[in-house]
């Protein structure tokens, strides 16, 4: 299967959905709308596709964009052995982004790396919560606007 057959695919089948397909240095990406998530991950589960591996989710912070974040997505199929990469905006106002636990079991952990470092909270997870960062640490260190020299709450140790 060529890298194109799946973009294809996914602008017939999503024609709404789809904002841009490209591949760029022979990677297959597709840039879709938040609201069309839910509906394409299912179909990039089903045959012929297999998208049965999330390989890694992340966010990227663009400050000056309008929608500040972009989450990205890198699934893999084990049947056609093909990567596809998908990118989707999301607004500093309305930080969120449906979850894909429901999906794959490793979007637990990976969502709330996003979560904490970022903000970006995901509707659905069953269980968001800080990963990394203890429970009062103000703010999200990965956004480009944290401050470098932040005073962080003092946290007692354990004996």
């Amino acid at each position: 299967m060529e890298e194109t057959a799946i973009l294809d695919a996914l602008k017939e089948r999503f024609p709404k959905g789809v904002v841009e397909a490209s591949v760029p240095l022979g990677d297959a990406t597709v840039v879709i709308r938040r609201d069309a998530l839910l509906a394409i991950i299912p179909f990039l589960k089903e045959k012929p596709y297999e998208f049965a591996v999330l390989l890694d989710l992340t966010c990227v912070d663009y400050p000056e964009r309008a929608e500040r974040f972009e989450m990205v997505y890198h699934l893999f199929s084990l049947v056609t052995n093909k990567r596809l990469r998908i990118k989707l905006s999301v607004p500093e106002s309305a930080a969120v982004v449906d979850s894909l636990v429901r999906f794959w079991k490793n979007a637990d952990w990976l969502e709330r790396e996003v979560f904490d470092m970022f903000g970006v909270r995901f509707a659905g997870h069953p269980n968001l919560r800080r990963l990394f960062m203890n429970d009062d640490f103000e703010g999200h260190p990965l956004r480009k606007d944290y401050p470098l020299r932040k005073r962080q709450p003092m946290i007692q140790l354990r004996k």
